[in-house]
């Protein structure tokens, strides 16, 4: 169990993300998945249907046993919020309300966030667009972990606290790695969401602050969902820098498992992605894939060649034009 794992460093390579790349040669040979380069504006209502069913759920807890509080917020809460961190995600890419309307978008982002507990939405954007746009960057892309994480947990037993500890680490890391100044659109994020909390805990009081809170933390820590976190973009297989997922928790997740068809086409909602895979299916049948994300956490921390040093790192060249 405390077998220290093989790498000692990230694994630095000198060329450019694949993405962009196979996003050209697709369509050139398929044109017609341009035509699913617009909104969802399904994902309004969905979104929508998520706050209130946690609004329902902060008044249901309200009177219960600390106990129940406490399954509920991991059983259910936890759902939801991860879910709901992903419905951000779309929004992030503007599928909501499209790009022509961007600030709508980000409005809608900071509606998103309210039942999350914690401001997220706003910032998330404006990180998760250099994650596109420089995938693996050395301090830029802050999906990619510290050394510190690389170098701490080595260890069966320590990988296992990494994942319990991930919004955490998600929370901090860019604060490290690549800080940004404050803008009015996070001002108002954290003081909606500040307004929001209060407003919870003045209605239901804390019971119902501590399962919306402890939901989020639990949805994002040790969770079946949170194994695509990992999935992503930790290299199992020396080479592959982006992994797709096919398993049946995309129905909760937005299609966010359709990975690498995410990031060849970030301008496509998810709800599309599937179809994205059928029409290319040349291009992405014979990709190193995972069907659950179960067992992506568990090789994770059992394998003892991977380990939070098990990404791609870029040196980047040239202007870097960050949001």
């Amino acid at each position: 169990m405390g077998n220290t794992v093989a790498r000692e460093d990230f694994e630095w390579v000198y060329t450019d993300q694949p993405h962009a790349d196979r996003r050209k040669e697709i369509l050139a040979k398929h044109p017609e998945i341009k035509a699913l380069m617009k909104p969802d504006y399904n994902l309004i209502w969905v979104v929508v249907l998520m706050v209130l069913a946690q609004l329902t759920a902060f008044y249901l807890v309200k009177d219960l046993d600390w106990k129940w509080v406490i399954f509920w917020a991991y059983v259910f809460g936890s759902c939801i919020s991860h879910s709901m961190t992903l419905a951000i995600h779309e929004i992030s890419h503007n599928s909501a309300f499209g790009n022509s309307k961007a600030m709508w978008n980000r409005w809608f982002g900071i509606f998103a966030n309210l039942p999350l507990g914690l401001p997220y939405s706003i910032s998330f954007k404006r990180y998760h667009m250099d994650h596109h746009r420089y995938l693996g960057g050395d301090g830029i892309d802050v999906d990619i972990p510290t050394n510190f994480e690389g170098w701490f947990f080595c260890t069966r037993f320590r990988k296992f606290i990494w994942i319990v500890l991930q919004p955490f680490f998600y929370a901090i890391r860019p604060l490290c790695i690549n800080p940004k100044p404050i803008t009015r659109l996070e001002i108002i994020n954290l003081l909606a969401q500040l307004s929001f909390d209060v407003v919870i805990y003045y209605l239901w009081g804390v019971k119902s602050i501590f399962y919306m809170l402890a939901g989020s933390v639990l949805g994002l820590g040790l969770h079946p969902i949170s194994g695509h976190f990992i999935a992503e973009h930790y290299m199992f297989l020396k080479g592959h820098e982006t992994y797709s997922y096919y398993g049946p928790l995309n129905l909760l997740t937005f299609n966010v498992g359709y990975h690498n068809e995410h990031h060849d086409f970030p301008n496509i909602p998810g709800k599309s992605l599937p179809l994205v895979k059928k029409i290319a299916a040349e291009y992405y049948d014979n990709l190193p894939q995972y069907n659950s994300w179960i067992k992506v956490l568990y090789d994770f921390v059992m394998d003892d060649t991977i380990s939070p040093y098990s990404r791609m790192k870029r040196q980047l060249k040239g202007e870097v034009k960050q949001d």
